[in-house]
């Protein structure tokens, strides 16, 4: 029987990726839902080319998506372009017909969101479907 739920998992490094398995794996298992690793690629001063860009997304991607089906979980990587990364993640989630958005908060201070824009904040403002937030040091299962 075929999956209605979808959960689309926003990824930033492949550090956010690992450490939201656990979470996800537990989640995705309990509604018995489709993952979509979704990341949004945008160039850093480090890189030298799209190339680097895409591969950096396809790493970040691929440490998630291959560990959710190594575990039976239908999973799927989906790698975005876009200088709104909110608005990316948003207009995946709908053409994704996702039920549900998770985020992984990074360690940042309510200043150094304020500076580069709160995301997670955006996304959950102007969502039409749950959003579910993990705080930085959350380790556990749902």
């Amino acid at each position: 029987m075929a999956s209605s739920s979808r959960i689309l998992v926003a990824v930033s490094t492949p550090w956010a990726s690992d450490k939201l398995f656990m979470t996800v794996r537990d989640l995705a298992d309990r509604l018995s839902a489709t993952v979509v690793v979704a990341h949004v690629a945008r160039p850093t001063e480090e890189d030298e080319s799209a190339d680097d860009t895409r591969q950096r997304g396809e790493q970040t991607l691929s440490t998630l998506t291959n560990r959710l089906i190594e575990s039976n979980i239908p999973a799927e990587g989906l790698l975005l372009y876009g200088d709104d990364v909110a608005r990316a993640i948003l207009n995946a989630a709908d053409a994704q017909a996702a039920t549900l958005i998770v985020l992984g908060l990074s360690g940042k201070g309510r200043v150094a969101r304020l500076l580069a824009g709160d995301i997670p904040q955006q996304i959950t403002r102007a969502a039409h479907v749950p959003v579910l937030l993990f705080p930085p040091d959350w380790s556990g299962t749902i």
